[in-house]
């Protein structure tokens, strides 16, 4: 993925005042501290034009822009992290820039050229590097994204787009074990439908029913297909692995389940070190006898924010079912040890994923 440039496709014009000084980086908030630049370019007229790296801030737009009405609008989720040596690399950004692209096309967007984004997200991390946190289990969290701008109501694609990059300094998602409730009735996905993109509206449609489940005393749900609600598929805006008889047992990628980059990683960092990996279908009746079995030993989320968070409770449909005690568990701790190892550049990065910026 490293390249240099001869010249930017974009103008950089940094900003006079930094906000870095207001920062208690020993107290961050997940996504509420923004860093100082982002980068911003439009669609317009059947092509990209020339992009700007400025200071964060807010945008205008009419009522009427598209994206408000009918939609178009998806989103990337990424991390830079700070190196032992004091630099930063991102970790397998070539992975989310072509996952954007699949969403545009899914979403009747236009592509984002990918040596334009690497080159914008390789000149944002240079001028923003100071705010990549140097705290255990704090990363620099990069949100790409690209919205309709056309001004227009009518149900069609929009002639003309934007597409951003801004980055927030943030500590780990979630800070203990998540309960989880297995979802019967509301529907994340369904087949033929857009849940393999990271389109926004695919988050807007789980909120309902995942205050439901908070207010019965989960924090997230794990979502099942939505013709028979019997196959798990994801845990709240997160893959989902389990362990099982010491496999690690992930639900398999479709039109309808995320393919997740933590996902791949997480898959690819323990076949590479021997252990034995399944993607498949995984019912309920499956996830319940193995529980009930002992068979069930692990389950874990694997996500770019939470990377990988344990699962402490299951609200299966026989009841709520605790998993074994978190000192016992084996493969979940060292996935997130292997990939901590490659983003933080504390350990062996065999595949070649850590790119320096």
């Amino acid at each position: 993925m490293m390249q240099e440039w001869t010249t930017l496709d974009f103008d950089i014009k940094p900003t006079s005042t930094s906000r870095l000084g207001e920062v208690d980086f020993s107290n961050l908030i997940f996504g509420k501290v923004f860093s100082d630049h982002m980068f911003v370019m439009d669609f317009v007229d059947g092509e990209w034009q020339r992009g700007e790296i400025s200071a964060f801030g807010p945008m205008t737009f009419s009522p009427a822009i598209m994206s408000l009405h009918y939609g178009q609008a998806i989103f990337e989720g990424m991390k830079a992290f700070r190196q032992p040596d004091g630099g930063v690399s991102l970790f397998r950004p070539g992975a989310n820039i072509q996952r954007l692209n699949f969403s545009a096309r899914r979403m009747s967007m236009p592509e984002v050229p990918e040596a334009t984004f690497l080159q914008a997200l390789m000149e944002l991390m240079k001028l923003d590097s100071a705010w990549v946190p140097a705290i255990a289990d704090s990363a620099l969290y990069i949100r790409p994204f690209m919205f309709a701008t056309e001004s227009h109501v009518g149900v069609r694609p929009s002639l003309s787009y934007r597409f951003c990059i801004f980055t927030c300094p943030v500590a780990a998602y979630y800070t203990k074990p998540v309960r989880v409730k297995l979802e019967l009735v509301y529907t994340r996905a369904a087949a033929g439908g857009t849940g393999a993109a990271k389109a926004a509206g695919n988050y807007a449609g789980s909120l309902y029913p995942t205050e439901l489940a908070k207010a019965q005393g989960y924090d997230q749900l794990l979502w099942t297909d939505a013709s028979t609600h019997t196959a798990v598929e994801e845990c709240g805006t997160m893959n989902v692995a389990f362990v099982m008889d010491g496999v690690m047992v992930v639900p398999k990628t479709s039109e309808t389940v995320l393919s997740g980059i933590t996902r791949d990683s997480a898959i690819q960092l323990m076949e590479h070190h021997g252990v034995k990996v399944e993607q498949r279908r995984v019912t309920v009746e499956e996830l319940q006898s193995a529980a009930q079995s002992g068979q069930l030993t692990e389950a874990f989320g694997l996500g770019t924010a939470a990377t990988v968070s344990p699962i402490c409770t299951l609200g299966l449909p026989s009841g709520d079912w605790d998993l074994p005690d978190l000192a016992n568990w084996k493969i979940g701790p060292r996935v997130k040890s292997l990939l901590n190892d490659v983003r933080y550049g504390t350990g062996e990065d065999p595949l070649g994923w850590n790119i320096p910026v």
